[in-house]
């Protein structure tokens, strides 16, 4: 058998006529551009129940230190961020409410702008609004009360309610128009919870004060796994999380909301406990580990479909 070899000029002139193949071929319609999109909801598994982290709205924000890092000269911002890869100048805002299906009960935690967004998002997800057991306020802010209800009325009806006593308390003197036209409607429905109490078997409400004078984060249990639902302990992954002793606008007592943003990322971090929090890159929920005085945020890779 004769041994044949190819120069590399061979090779090229060779490669040279594969155009005039292709051009031999029928021509196609190009695809159109459809414009960058996410996944509206995202599903793994907690020991035997379900988390099912839902996007309820993103939108862009200009100058984003005018809410994080605001004790931070503008030098040390935009180092931090371009040691991220992030923009300076302008940061991405998500809106995540949870649903935790136990097998015997659907909840909710926190609803979203909208009924709008939250609804199409509990849609995509397999799941309508009047399937919800339990809706779990962590917090008054109108990101998470948003969709309580609207011009339909009350979005959820089969549904409890529960929230914590100290927040609502603090709402209930402030006069606030998203709070007395959500909420207050359903007061008469809501059961209020103390730190440590529980909305429902293997949940458990774990104070978080500081960035709502009583807001609520909240521990999963199931077969031994763990997860907690942060809420806005941490508001940005890189300028709250990395960084939580940098203030937030939105923290109504910055320096309790730095204590918790501590105390809560020291126990992610020793613990290794996943988390969800409402305000990170879709779809929400990842690790946390130690880095230099501050942390890092560890988004979830595959972890959660090994069991």
């Amino acid at each position: 058998m004769t041994e044949m070899t190819f120069t590399r000029r061979q090779a090229l002139m060779a490669g040279a006529a594969l155009p005039l193949v292709a051009a031999a071929r029928p021509a196609r319609a190009t695809a159109p551009m459809l414009g960058a999109a996410l996944p509206p909801f995202h599903r793994f598994a907690l020991g035997g129940i379900e988390v099912t982290t839902l996007l309820a709205g993103t939108r862009t924000v200009e100058d984003p230190q005018t809410i994080f890092g605001m004790n931070a000269s503008p030098e040390d911002f935009a180092a931090v961020s371009a040691a991220n890869m992030i923009p300076a100048d302008k940061t991405q805002f998500f809106f995540t409410p949870t649903v935790v299906n136990t097998g015997s009960e659907l909840i909710l935690f926190d609803t979203g702008l909208t009924p709008e967004g939250t609804s199409a998002a509990l849609t995509a997800a397999g799941y309508s609004a009047d399937q919800v057991d339990k809706v779990v306020i962590t917090h008054m802010h109108g990101d998470h009360i948003g969709g309580l209800s609207g011009a339909a009325g009350e979005t959820f009806a089969n549904a409890a309610y529960y929230t914590g006593q100290v927040e609502f308390d603090a709402w209930d003197m402030a006069g606030d128009e998203t709070f007395e036209a959500k909420v207050r409607p359903l007061a008469e429905k809501m059961t209020f919870l103390d730190d440590g109490g529980s909305p429902a078997p293997g949940v458990t409400a774990m104070a978080a004060f500081g960035h709502t004078p009583g807001h609520m984060a909240y521990v999963l249990e199931s077969e031994g796994k763990s997860l907690l639902i942060g809420a806005d302990f941490a508001n940005h992954y890189v300028w709250s999380l990395g960084y939580p002793d940098w203030e937030v606008r939105f923290d109504r007592d910055k320096g309790q909301a730095a204590a918790t943003r501590r105390r809560l990322l020291d126990m992610l971090a020793a613990d290794r406990m996943p988390f969800v929090g409402y305000h990170m890159p879709f779809p929400g929920f990842g690790f946390v580990e130690t880095r230099g005085d501050g942390f890092r945020y560890v988004p979830a890779s595959y972890q959660m479909m090994l069991g």
